[in-house]
């Protein structure tokens, strides 16, 4: 029997606007897959974002062909159709996950990674922009709440602004949390050497991002400061093999829904960790689905930092309940068959 493909649009409200050095945030659009064949149901989510992503046009359009496709030859085929179209293709090749590996009665991080019972993975939660009374409070908050390592988005203000942000966190919560940064590509290498500066007086262990992704020699240039340097937008636009000949990098964050998929995010985690950089799983500020499939994904890796899995506060509404419980820093990792998402589409 040949598999069918189904998706419906959704559009779901932050639960408050998220400033971030690339814009504000304050809805989250993107289509629910579902994947049948036979009696087995496999669900993925496509959520594009713009400057990561394809654009929910496109990505509409890729889902389209995708369908077609598998119609007239067949699923692999269709998946090689949204090459192109990342979050098309990460809702379609989740949904094959899910598929798959509920039909073989398993969670779908023992179906990616065929190891052991892993309960847990370390999380952080992301500090939107915010005045530096307003940051630290959002740290003591989250740090209330059981979580131990907190990211800060930066790069919005002043760099002079940006390090009393973190001071006042620093202040608030102690030496015992851990405190990490993200610019994402807004500063000059003079500003953000100033910011490694004035971080490392308060103990920031990861500045990600700071200059455009096109800097790899900056990046590289700002290695070695107290600070590890990460790479987000730089890994879309280079690769692992120039961010390692540039020496750019000390870790690397990994979307799935802006590298096309799980597949794609596995492969380049195990690349990573033989060349010895860290890998850190995240999201765009996914729905549950995607967000879920982001959990599964880091409890296949072993040794993992925190990662940053626990977004889903962030939204006013979902598309189902959450199977994912935060607690005392970790996520508790779903042991349904699948992704264990429930409630999610009956017709």
């Amino acid at each position: 029997m040949t598999p069918t493909l189904s998706f419906r649009g959704f559009s779901l409200p932050l639960e408050s606007t998220l400033e971030t050095a690339h814009g504000r945030i304050d809805e989250r659009q993107g289509f629910l897959v579902k994947l049948t064949d036979g009696d087995a149901v496999g669900y993925g989510e496509a959520t594009p974002l713009p400057g990561w992503t394809e654009s929910l046009e496109a990505c509409e359009h890729g889902l389209e062909r995708a369908r077609a496709t598998i119609s007239e030859e067949g699923l692999s085929e269709a998946i090689e159709t949204v090459d192109d179209c990342v979050a098309a293709r990460h809702g379609l090749t989740l949904a094959v996950a899910d598929l798959r590996s509920a039909r073989e009665a398993t969670p779908l991080y023992q179906y990616l990674s065929d190891d052991a019972l892993v309960g847990r993975v370390p999380v952080n939660t992301t500090i939107g922009d915010g005045t530096a009374a307003e940051t630290a409070d959002a740290v003591e908050a989250a740090v209330s709440r059981g979580f131990d390592c907190c990211k800060l988005k930066v790069g919005v203000r002043s760099v002079e602004a940006d390090i009393e942000r973190v001071r006042r966190a620093r202040d608030a919560v102690g030496s015992d949390v851990e405190l990490r940064t993200d610019a994402n590509g807004s500063w000059t290498i003079e500003e953000a050497e100033s910011a490694i500066e004035g971080f490392a007086d308060h103990g920031v262990s990861i500045l990600e991002q700071p200059l455009p992704a096109g800097a790899l020699s900056g990046h590289a240039a700002l290695r070695g400061g107290g600070i590890d340097i990460a790479l987000d937008e730089g890994l879309l636009e280079h690769g692992v093999d120039a961010i390692c000949e540039a020496g750019a990098a000390d870790a690397i964050v990994l979307k799935p829904m802006a590298l096309g998929g799980l597949d794609v995010a596995q492969q380049i985690t195990a690349w990573v960790q033989q060349l010895e950089i860290t890998p850190i799983v995240t999201t765009t500020i996914d729905a549950v689905v995607a967000r879920t499939g982001a959990v599964h994904l880091a409890a296949s890796v072993p040794d993992l930092p925190a990662c940053g899995l626990a977004t889903g506060e962030l939204l006013a509404e979902d598309l189902a309940r959450d199977p994912v419980l935060f607690e005392n820093g970790s996520a508790v990792v779903p042991q349904a068959k699948g992704l264990g998402v429930s409630g999610l589409w009956s017709g």
